[in-house]
């Protein structure tokens, strides 16, 4: 069994060789921790299965699907992009826009927003399919693009960000910060909080831009480059950035995790944990996968741990994200692993395919939809099972029957 790593770039896979020439093999290390049996305690079923279009398997692009209420968006790497309805899974429409994809669907107003790896952005409409633009931007994104309102923003791998028309493509405004010599591939995908358009960079920078101008509100560094060889020096923000009210949650490679204040970019309380799948938050905890598979839950007002489970060590998870009563994570191995939020124990686990699920799960109210690296794409829910009492009909009881 052989674990697909995450590329990070020809001079730490050089370095990862010749540690192995001088220390030897430690399999018991660096072989996928073998997954354990379990008493299942929650029933979750799939309700439908589509295949949208090729693969993308280690290629580890942002393609994964989102939604509007009304329907879901998919996207494959062979430029397939598909409308589906969020119950039966029944495609509405299916374009084909003949270019390699690599990060989106993006929706809102009424519009879908894919980019490709030679440097476009195509926007669809979301009734139809119709392609309305394609604009050249010149660098890949692995970032899904961010619409609001006029704007289309879009993040590349560069560390460029930049804002589009929605009308016509055309550029509204840019912003770049420095690349460092040696990143890890992947991005994090701008999120919006009010009129401020939060991103992560690969310089360990986090910053909040108006959304109209472009102008930079605050600039805080999550993660700093420390040490001598580029390697050493890592300190990506590639992984999903989380809003909860007015705080930011985000994540640096080989650096930290951060409550971040949205007003001032003040950093609240902060953790020495690298995390390349980013965090996931809801109104209670903060979870995150660390770099070996580590799956952590903390407390979101302090960040103090609530519990871990490393059933999940070098499989590769994606991000931990909440799902009705659990935490949800995909593996290499094409298992979704469901985990209590409450104590971290495994309560259920279903296997979407024997492909990779490398794209983050999306849920949306009580359903969950993944996609993996083949080009599927599910949806699940979980069955309650519970016993029912039987109620006595109140109406004959009242009319003396």
């Amino acid at each position: 069994m052989i674990k697909p790593l995450r590329i990070i770039g020809l001079i730490a896979a050089s370095l990862l060789l010749s540690s192995c020439g001088l220390f030897g093999d430690k399999e018991e290390e660096t072989e996928p921790k073998e997954l354990v049996d379990f008493q299942s305690k929650l029933k979750i079923k799939r309700l439908w299965s589509v295949k949208i279009g090729g693969a993308s398997e280690f290629l580890l692009v942002g393609l994964r699907p989102s939604g509007d209420g009304n329907r879901i968006y998919a996207a494959s790497r062979d430029g397939k992009v598909v409308a589906m309805d969020p119950v039966s899974g029944k495609q509405h429409w299916k374009s084909d826009l003949d270019i390699q994809l690599s990060a989106g669907p993006g929706v809102n107003e009424g519009v879908v927003a894919v980019a490709s790896s030679n440097g476009y952005v195509i926007l669809l409409d979301a009734k139809s399919g119709a392609e309305l633009w394609r604009s050249f931007i010149g660098g890949e994104a692995l970032a899904r693009p961010l619409i609001k309102g006029d704007f289309v923003i879009v993040q590349t791998i560069d560390n460029r960000l930049r804002a589009l028309s929605r009308f016509d493509g055309r550029q509204r405004w840019s912003l770049e910060q420095t690349t460092p010599a040696l990143t890890v591939r992947g991005a994090s995908s701008p999120v919006l909080v009010g009129s401020l358009v939060i991103a992560g960079f690969d310089n360990g920078r986090l910053l909040a831009v108006d959304v109209t101008t472009g102008d930079i509100e605050w600039d805080t560094m999550l993660s700093l480059p420390i040490g001598r060889s580029d390697l050493d020096r890592l300190a990506d923000i590639g992984g999903a950035i989380a809003v909860v009210g007015q705080d930011v949650f985000a994540a640096g490679y080989r650096g930290r995790i951060a409550s971040i204040a949205v007003e001032s970019g003040q950093i609240l309380w902060s953790r020495e944990i690298s995390s390349h799948t980013g965090v996931a938050a809801d109104w209670n905890s903060v979870y995150t996968a660390r770099d070996d598979g580590e799956v952590i839950a903390m407390t979101r007002r302090n960040g103090v741990d609530a519990w871990r489970n490393d059933d999940l060590l070098r499989r590769d998870p994606t991000l931990p994200v909440p799902f009705d009563s659990t935490i949800v994570v995909g593996d290499f191995e094409g298992y979704l692993h469901f985990f209590s939020n409450l104590s971290g124990e495994t309560v259920a686990r279903v296997r979407l395919g024997r492909q990779a699920i490398t794209a983050n799960p999306l849920v949306i109210a009580n359903r969950l939809y993944v996609q993996s690296d083949n080009g599927t794409v599910a949806a699940y829910v979980v069955v309650d099972n519970r016993p029912t009492r039987k109620v006595p009909d109140i109406s004959k009881t009242a009319n003396g029957s």
